[in-house]
């Protein structure tokens, strides 16, 4: 399943899938991965600063992780532009999710802008039958 939203003209769409081969069940340590595909839907370049994520688990306190850029790159996104990456995401249960906001600029103007990450859930395939 993917989830989409579009936010001052940059759609951010999530996919997301268990990896069993990371994970260890025994311990409680559930790995996901999420694919992140973003699109430049305006007229003018934009580039991604630094992401801001709220992570929950149902075992554990919610997390918030802030940082620059994204797996090392601030990509700079010409009109049209897509740019993908993949990442990942450790749970201590079976049940989470995460959500949050990008910072872009807008190389035109100089100003910054959220856009926002839609909520996507992390749950261990074997809850859901």
């Amino acid at each position: 399943m993917t989830n989409t939203l579009i936010t001052e003209g940059v759609r951010i769409s999530v996919t997301t899938q268990f990896r069993p081969d990371l994970s260890d069940l025994l311990h409680h340590r559930l790995f996901f991965n999420y694919r992140i595909d973003m699109q430049n839907l305006n007229p003018h370049k934009v580039q991604l600063l630094s992401r801001d994520w709220f992570i929950f688990d149902s075992l554990e306190e919610a997390s918030y992780v802030s940082g620059e850029g994204v797996v090392g790159e601030q990509p700079i996104l010409n009109p049209e532009q897509k740019y993908t990456y993949v990442s990942g995401c450790e749970l201590n249960s079976e049940i989470g999710y995460m959500k949050g906001f990008y910072t872009f600029r807008n190389l035109t103007t100089g100003e910054l802008f959220q856009v926002q990450i839609p909520k996507f859930d992390l749950i261990y395939p074997g809850k859901l039958n």
